[in-house]
């Protein structure tokens, strides 16, 4: 089967107040489940077992475990980019 042409984001950049004091330290999508598994992970393997290996995630509050865990167990090409943060009036 051909690798699809589609191009999946995730948005995980939740802050997951309800899932407080387990997102104190951590975005959502980074709260471990299971062990060594991360919520994010089940997203990604379905869409990898879906053969839709172009993929994008999009982090934004407390994005730093969440990054650190996808670079060191998924094979994604690295490219992370930070923007500046833009004030309204800009």
């Amino acid at each position: 089967m051909a690798e699809p042409k589609v191009l999946v984001i995730v948005l995980a950049g939740g802050e997951g107040k309800r899932m407080l004091p387990l997102t104190q330290d951590r975005a959502k999508p980074a709260v471990p489940f299971g062990g060594s598994y991360r919520i994010i992970d089940f997203a990604l393997s379905n869409f990898a077992n879906s053969q839709y290996l172009k993929i994008v995630v999009l982090t934004q509050y407390k994005s730093h475990s969440l990054d650190r865990h996808i670079s060191q167990t998924w094979r994604f090409s690295v490219r992370v980019r930070r923007r500046p943060h833009l004030s309204h009036g800009s």
